[in-house]
């Protein structure tokens, strides 16, 4: 292998070289390459040295890892922990392991890892599946040849040749280019084209202005150029932004924060709980310390929330899939109910609130101002005059204009696109479209001259058909025109240099000598025009009779045609969307790279408020503290860069609040791993978007983040269902093992004395109670409906607990409810018939009832009823059925139960009466107290 080169002595020096800076001979002396290209040799060795250019992907789908990461949860600890404890019996003297126990609670750990699997593994491969199948393909010169090679292949040096339509695959300096316009929206957020030169820049030039430099991850929109490459794959500025998103720590959400910190607080408790009544027990009672171990095992399982980890999962999967039904694709499931917690939107403009398409709205001609119709590339639309629809012929000079003075063109029908070209250029073909005209058959260009930002004009010269050109029909032609040539010179450019080459101007009667006064005017309209955001051109035409005369003969003595305004207009859905978020206590902030006056102006349209804009360079100069209160008011950002919008959240999020990011282009990626949910778009999206996100949209709509905020406050709303009907009976299992030994020690010693009887229920009968409740009708919670007016309440705040302090109350009543009926229910039994396990089993069927019919009184407090959740009755039905079968199947012997009586049933029903009553009464007071 060939030793390093200077290229690689000093990395770091190489990897700051200002490109843009210095002239192209010292270009190609830090590359040590030359216009004659690479040799293949030298490229092979070289790409050895560099490694391929492509851009590294640190989120593979690891399936065992995935895997693995379901079980790193403090819950699932806990769970461990009541297994171990079953097993540890077995090490007591007489006693054998409780493998039932222990086999019960694997099972439940087992199930809730394959949950969490499948839809973490699901949407990664989602993902996957939306990245490019294949990498572009990039044209070269090497050994003096040109070439055409995987884009992977390119190395520092090598001369890569840009035509129209071509995706730009490495960082390159330009060495010469003809009328060369790239699409940089996706690295700088710009909507439109910039054009691009060789000439060298100030060192100081930013990044979005370095009009020398092509960058991976753009787009060629017009003419053609030669570049030198200079970076490639981690190096460029694409693979700086992807290294910054690698650089940011994985965060939990606050929902995962949350869920942990209730299973610690719940751990905590339970320890907490065991140690206090073992020492009761030891102190206050007679039992042995044997017994006071069982009562521990017990206790811990019927404290540990084992379906917690299962359904939160559950919920969350069955809530992303609708989600994914809503073309919104969930890549972690925590994310699902932090998007429901939301209270900030940042979103990008170009591409997100807007069509990211140039549309042109406004023409001007002959002193009156016509509206365009129509959005997009869709080439039906109106002209209209005050409202009035007019004949589109009467703007045809202007339209024509546009059309003819054009390099895009339509793209083939094998191609997605609809055209090829800049998406200014391709806006006037568009407009040109709706009034019916275009460059057709009857014009052919003789000359091009092109477009530069000195001219800040193009100009073409065309030989068309008799009676097709500007000035057919006019009633009178300067001497400076030749009316009977049928070549024409069409010019477009800014409005102010256009005019500088005009003599007269094109009205509906007849051309008329451009006056100062008229002039003048044509300014102020254009004027007026950009104060709306619009990007405005200039058109002009005259008849030459040599098409090869010096430039300057060519482009002075103009006729004025007149003004097309083009902006990137905002989606239709869009304004709605945002009012709705608004609605729904979510500040929605425009960030964009745009200039502050187009930001402005199409945030006004929107509903954004202008007021206090705020730009990059302004973000630079605020102190932390100073931005920190300027993000509380300020709904506008213009002119940022990635830097910018990662210091945007991070002032947003250190003043609490949980913030969502949406993006699709490369500078949105470091922004979207920061921020709190990363919404990315699915479309429109580059893959470093879509790798750094939470979410991605697969229809690229943001009204889909109103429809996804909706149903994460919906999937908030049934796990929080599901925390109170879990900790609320766990609570009563609880209360009614204690409370129960400490009862039956005193009114029954000699009975309770017994160590292999001292319970008042079996492990396995509490881990059968709380898989058979916690199973289907807590699953089936999962899917329950949204309430209505979901969004017509703020926010969950982020300090909020899931236990706050109406669910504390409720879970605290429920509980002594179930023990104060439950412990009448077994307490009667067992000193009617004298039976412990006839009353164990009457405990045992009473408390599966009662958590099962509490459910619905859960849910009445949300105003949702029984039948509006059909998967929730069939859920009931099936656990009152599999009791059944524990009942009266061999199955009781497993269970330690014995089958009920008809008399048994009615004990069981006037207890289950008595709960009903009593639950009525403590929410009638719970309503006047909390409400």
């Amino acid at each position: 292998m060939k030793p390093n080169t200077a290229l690689q002595a000093d990395e770091s020096e190489y990897s700051e070289t200002q490109w843009h800076s210095m002239s192209l001979e010292d270009v190609f002396e830090r590359v040590e390459a030359d216009e004659s290209g690479l040799s293949t040799e030298e490229a092979t060795h070289r790409l050895e040295s560099f490694g391929p250019n492509e851009i590294r992907s640190t989120d593979s789908v690891s399936p065992f890892a995935l895997f693995v990461a379901q079980f790193q949860d403090f819950l699932i600890y806990i769970l461990v922990f009541a297994a171990l404890l079953s097993l540890g019996v077995g090490l007591l003297p007489g006693y054998d392991p409780n493998y039932a126990d222990a086999v019960l609670i694997f099972l439940i750990l087992f199930a809730n890892g394959i949950f969490g699997f499948v839809q973490d593994y699901q949407a990664e491969k989602s993902i996957e599946a939306l990245r490019k199948l294949s990498s572009p393909e990039a044209t070269v010169l090497r050994d003096g040849s040109k070439i055409t090679i995987d884009s992977t292949e390119l190395v520092p040096g090598d001369l890569v040749f840009l035509e129209q339509g071509n995706a730009v695959s490495a960082d390159a300096r330009l060495i010469d280019g003809s009328g060369l316009e790239v699409d940089e929206s996706a690295l700088t957020g710009e909507s439109t084209s910039v054009s691009k030169f060789s000439d060298p820049l100030d060192e100081e030039t930013v990044l979005a202005d370095r009009s020398n430099m092509v960058y991976m991850a753009t787009s060629v929109v017009r003419g053609q150029g030669k570049a030198v490459v200079v970076h490639t794959g981690m190096k460029t500025e694409v693979g700086g932004i992807a290294t910054q998103i690698e650089a940011v720590e994985e965060q939990e959400t606050p929902f995962q924060t949350e869920v942990n910190q209730l299973g610690k607080r719940l751990g905590s408790g339970v320890i907490a709980l065991i140690v206090f009544i073992a020492v009761v027990q030891l102190l206050l009672t007679a039992a042995s310390p044997l017994a006071v171990l069982l009562v521990g095992v017990t206790l811990a399982v019927a404290a540990v929330p084992e379906g917690l980890p299962a359904v939160v999962t559950l919920t969350l999967a069955l809530g992303s899939r609708r989600m994914v039904e809503r073309d919104a694709l969930v890549r972690r499931l925590s994310v699902v109910e932090s998007l429901g917690s939301v209270d900030v939107i940042v979103t990008d403009k170009t591409g997100t609130l807007t069509e990211n398409q140039m549309t042109v709205e406004t023409v001007y001609f002959d002193g009156e101002t016509y509206d365009v119709t129509g959005t997009g590339m869709e080439t039906v639309g109106e002209f209209r005059r005050n409202g009035t629809l007019i004949d589109a012929s009467v703007v045809e000079p202007v339209l024509r204009c546009g059309a003819v003075c054009n390099n895009a063109e339509r793209a083939p029908t094998s191609v997605e696109k609809d055209f090829y070209g800049d998406p200014t250029e391709v806006a006037l073909l568009v407009s040109a479209a709706k009034g019916g005209f275009g460059i057709g058959s009857s014009s052919e260009r003789r000359r091009e001259i092109p477009f530069s930002s000195e001219r800040k004009r193009m100009t073409v010269v065309v030989d068309e058909a008799p009676g097709s050109s500007f000035s057919a029909g006019m009633v009178e032609v300067p001497s400076s025109v030749s009316a009977s040539s049928s070549t024409t010179a069409y010019m477009k450019g800014a409005p102010e240099f256009v005019l500088e080459h005009c003599t007269h101007v094109l009205e509906s009667s007849g051309l008329v000598t451009l006056t100062d006064e008229k002039r003048a005017e044509i300014l102020a309209v254009n004027e007026s025009f950009a104060q709306k955001a619009l990007r405005v051109l200039g058109f002009a035409a005259k008849h030459v009779d040599d098409p090869d005369a010096p430039v300057d003969d060519i482009e002075d003595g103009m006729v004025f045609l007149g003004l097309q305004g083009m902006l990137d207009p905002p989606r239709t859905e869009v304004e709605q969307a945002i009012a709705d978020c608004r609605n729904a206590g979510i500040r929605v902030v425009m960030a964009t790279g745009d200039n502050v006056e187009t930001a402005k102006a199409i945030g006004s349209a929107i509903g954004f408020s202008p007021t206090g804009a705020l730009t990059g360079a302004d973000i630079e100069e605020f102190s932390d503290e100073t931005l920190r209160k300027a993000v509380e008011s300020v709904e506008v950002f213009a002119r940022v860069n990635p830097e910018h919008k990662v210091r945007i959240l991070e002032a947003l999020q250190a003043k609490d609040h949980i913030v969502g990011m949406t993006g699709d282009g490369v500078n949105d990626g470091p922004a979207l791993r920061n921020s709190d949910v990363g919404i990315a778009m699915g479309i429109r999206g580059t893959d470093v978007a879509k790798q750094a996100s939470d979410m991605v949209l697969l229809d690229d709509n943001f009204t889909t983040i109103r429809d996804a905020v909706a149903e994460g406050r919906a999937i908030f709303d049934n796990i929080q269902k599901f925390v109170n009907y879990l900790l609320s009976a766990n609570a009563g299992e609880v209360l009614v093992v204690f409370v129960g030994v400490l009862i039956g020690t005193f009114l029954f010693p000699e009975l309770f004395a017994s160590q292999s009887e001292a319970l008042i229920l079996t492990p396995v009968m509490l881990l059968w109670i709380n898989l058979v409740t916690d199973g289907f009708p807590a699953l089936a919670l999962g899917v329950d409906p949204k309430a209505d007016g979901i969004l017509d309440r703020p926010p969950r705040d982020s300090h909020d607990s899931i236990l706050d302090r109406e669910m504390v109350a409720s879970v605290v009543s429920i509980g002594v409810l179930m023990t104060v009926t439950g412990l009448g229910v077994f307490f009667y039994t067992l000193s009617s018939t004298g039976q412990l396990l006839r009353a164990q089993t009457l405990l045992f069927t009473f408390l599966v009832v009662v958590e099962v019919v509490r459910l619905q009184m859960i849910r009445s407090r949300y105003n949702l009823s029984l039948f509006s959740n059909r998967w929730l009755i069939g859920a009931i039905a099936l656990t009152l059925v599999f009791q059944l079968v524990v009942l009266y199947t061999p199955l009781n012997q497993f269970f330690g139960v014995r089958p009920l009586a008809l008399a048994d049933w009615q004990v069981i029903a006037v207890g289950f009466v008595a709960f009903l009553a009593l639950n009525l009464g403590v929410n009638a007071l719970f309503d006047r107290f909390f409400d």
